[in-house]
């Protein structure tokens, strides 16, 4: 196992709810990211969000990764889940089985995700790298 560690810009953050009752809400949030670390390149995320009424969420979604890792250029598919506290969010993900392309056909991993609210978020992912 590989362990990338580095963190992600916020380039754009659009979210819309789609209900909206008894101070609850359920959202779309479509982000675009820029990695730097261990991962260069750029991602995308669709989270859909669950917003109690004092302000905290859970999320689910997939994020697409775009990019350099470990001098070998292909995507890969993050599904992730987490939550929001009010302040800061933290969120899990695994590599999406078959979902990796290029020279990193064939990734597996998972790994943790931080960022407090704002546009900065960091990243720590253990992954198993492909032969070649």
């Amino acid at each position: 196992m590989t362990t990338l560690t580095g963190g992600f810009h916020v380039e754009s953050w659009s979210e819309d709810a789609y209900d909206e009752r008894d101070a609850r809400r359920l959202t779309r949030a479509s982000v675009t990211q820029r990695f730097d670390g261990d991962i260069a390149g750029e991602g995308t995320a669709q989270w859909l969000m669950a917003y109690q009424p004092d302000g905290t969420a859970r999320f689910v979604g997939l994020q697409l990764v775009d990019g350099v890792l470990a001098g070998r250029r292909g995507t890969f598919v993050l599904e992730t889940t987490g939550q929001f506290d009010g302040q800061r969010a933290r969120w899990e993900a695994t590599v999406l089985a078959g979902s990796s392309t290029g020279e990193l056909a064939d990734l597996t991993g998972t790994g943790r995700f931080e960022a407090p609210h704002g546009s900065e978020a960091s990243y720590e992912l253990e992954v198993e790298l492909p032969e070649g």
